[in-house]
C-alpha cells in the first residue's frame, strides 16, 4: 500500500442539494484532512454539477474517502487522480498600483513573458488576468513584490484528466437509465 502523501484532486459528479457540499466536507473535516482547494460549478451535462477538491494524503486515505463520499445519495461518480494524471490551471486577478509612467513600464515589461490580459488600465493602477498554473501564478506574485499590488486574488482549481478514460460514458449512461434528468 502507498502511505506516500502527495497532491490529490477528487473529482465528483452530483446532483446540486443543499446540503451536498456541507456533508462532503464533513467527510473531511471528520477525518481532519485539509481541504486545499475546492471547486463547485454546474459540468457539461445538464443538472449536474462538478466538485473539484483537493488534498494532500496518502493513496489509500483518498481512496476511503471517495468510497465514502460515493455514498452520499446525490453522488453519481468520484474519481481521483494524483497531479501527473491531469492537466490544470487557476484564474488569477492582479490590481498592481504605479506612481509614474516608469513604474508602468517596467511592470508591463516584467509580465509581458506570462501574456496576461488586461482588464483596466487606468491612470494608477492596472488589473491583469492570468489563466495558468499554480506555479506560474506564484512567479507573476514573487515578481510583483516590490511593486504595490493593491489586489490579488486567485480562482479555484479546475483540472481535467489526460487519459481517454471512461468517466463520461459511465456518466452518460448513469442519466440514461434514471429518468429523473
Amino acid at each position: 500500500m502507498n502511505f506516500v502523501k502527495q497532491e490529490y484532486t477528487i473529482t465528483i459528479y452530483a446532483e446540486n442539494t443543499p446540503s451536498l457540499l456541507t456533508r462532503v466536507a464533513l467527510i473531511f473535516s471528520r477525518r481532519r484532512i485539509d481541504i486545499k482547494c475546492l471547486n463547485m460549478a454546474p459540468a457539461e451535462i445538464e443538472k449536474i454539477y462538478r466538485i473539484t477538491i483537493v488534498v494532500i494524503d496518502s493513496e489509500e486515505v483518498v481512496r476511503k474517502l471517495t468510497l465514502h463520499i460515493k455514498k452520499q445519495l446525490e453522488v453519481l461518480i468520484v474519481f481521483f487522480n494524483a497531479a501527473e494524471e491531469i492537466i490544470v490551471v487557476e484564474q488569477a486577478l492582479y490590481k498592481v498600483a504605479f506612481t509614474s509612467i516608469t513604474q508602468k513600464n517596467t511592470i508591463k515589461k516584467l509580465l509581458q513573458p506570462f501574456n496576461p490580459a488586461v482588464l483596466l488600465d487606468t491612470d494608477s493602477y492596472i488589473i491583469y488576468r492570468t489563466i495558468d498554473t499554480q506555479e506560474t501564478t506564484n512567479a507573476i506574485l514573487e515578481l510583483l513584490k516590490s511593486f504595490e499590488l493593491a489586489e490579488f486574488v486567485r480562482s479555484a482549481r479546475i483540472a481535467v484528466i489526460k487519459s481517454n478514460n471512461e468517466v463520461h460514458k459511465e456518466l452518460s449512461q448513469f442519466l440514461l437509465t434514471d429518468s429523473n434528468f
